[in-house]
């Protein structure tokens, strides 16, 4: 049997859930029923994970989010990002031990290397203050006293009195194309997420990515960050991508890319490249349509077929390496259903391990 690959879904906390893209929608607006609800869903469905994002300017807060639902979901692992430079990281650590034991061990992290608010750190030591912070997390995560004397941290500290399940620090998932932010990943991360892209340039980050991680004595392993549209035929999939963007103009879209505090990285250059180099009508490539990222700043393809060719196309990324899969769709409880009857029982799944 093949070996299994966690496929997780996406949580809307950033206030980005939409029937219609450019189109907000109260009923679909960022709250705490309504993404308590889409976590439901995709514990319902099947999936192995989902993603709690965050924006300092959008949407609510995905550590009191995690807290409230922690009690409720019994199966589901929860995938919360963290906005480093926000955060203390000793009380943070500490926060993520006693979330994991909420939680019964499954806790995942996906690291933000984000600024202060109110300040504005240039990327290289960002990315240096982001790998201490790592450092930091994973030894007092791992029940580990901490003796630390970095750039932006000077620390001697015991390790929170409360621990993790498995007394080892959770999963840390991190993403970002800049040379800063691939270093970063190779010195600190355990997955190295990729945002949409042609095959090829997957195929070459990887092996980028395994190379640096090589020459610090560390593996990584590989997710893939997407969202999704699938039907019963590829002619219905592509009728729903071309409704959700129906109503959208190009000046609201560039209002809500705009909006994210990351809109000029790396990675979302490379994404408004992928779009403007696809095909008069999205594609970018056979089944994935960049037309997502017309009014989205992050994440800006969507992986568009029947059931067979979605499929197919995630077994072409994990033939690649890839061992983890983050999957949304507009609107986000409705997508997550349908991927969930038409693909997900069609794919060995499971926890990502990081043995």
């Amino acid at each position: 049997m093949t070996k299994p690959v966690e496929v997780s879904w996406f949580s809307a906390l950033c206030d980005d859930d939409y029937e219609f893209l450019g189109q907000p929608d109260p009923a679909l607006a960022s709250s705490f029923e309504h993404c308590r609800n889409i976590v439901l869903t995709a514990e319902k469905g099947g999936f192995d994970n989902i993603l709690l994002p965050s924006g300092y300017q959008l949407g609510i807060d995905p550590v009191g989010f995690a807290c409230a639902i922690a009690p409720i979901v019994r199966r589901i692992r929860l995938l919360v990002a963290l906005r480093v430079g926000e955060m203390w990281p000793p009380q943070l650590a500490r926060q993520m031990a006693s979330l994991d034991q909420m939680l019964g061990g499954r806790l995942t992290i996906n690291i933000i290397s984000s600024d202060i608010p109110g300040e504005t750190l240039p990327g290289g030591p960002r990315y240096r203050r982001t790998v201490e912070v790592m450092a930091i997390l994973r030894q007092m995560l791992n029940g580990q006293p901490l003796d630390h004397d970095g750039e932006f941290y000077k620390l001697k500290l015991d390790p929170p009195r409360i621990g993790t399940v498995s007394g080892k620090a959770p999963p840390f998932y991190f993403g970002g194309l800049s040379e800063d932010a691939r270093e970063a990943a190779a010195e600190g991360a355990d997955v190295f997420l990729m945002w949409p892209d042609r095959m090829e340039a997957v195929a070459e980050i990887i092996a980028d990515m395994k190379a640096r991680a090589a020459k610090k004595g560390r593996v990584l392993k590989f997710g893939y960050r997407a969202h999704v549209i699938v039907r019963e035929t590829e002619a219905a999939a592509r009728a729903a991508a071309d409704r959700l963007i129906s109503r959208l103009d190009d000046g609201t879209g560039a209002e809500i890319r705009a909006k994210s505090l990351d809109s000029q990285s790396v990675g979302v250059r490379r994404q408004a490249e992928l779009r403007e180099a696809a095909s008069d009508d999205g594609y970018a490539e056979a089944n994935l349509w960049t037309g997502v990222g017309r009014a989205r700043s992050g994440c800006g393809a969507a992986i568009v077929g029947d059931p067979d060719q979605v499929l197919a196309k995630l077994e072409a990324y994990k033939a690649l390496g890839i061992e983890a899969f983050i999957l949304s769709g507009y609107p986000h409880a409705a997508e997550a259903d349908l991927f969930a009857r038409h693909v997900l029982p069609r794919m060995n799944h499971g926890a990502l391990s990081l043995g």
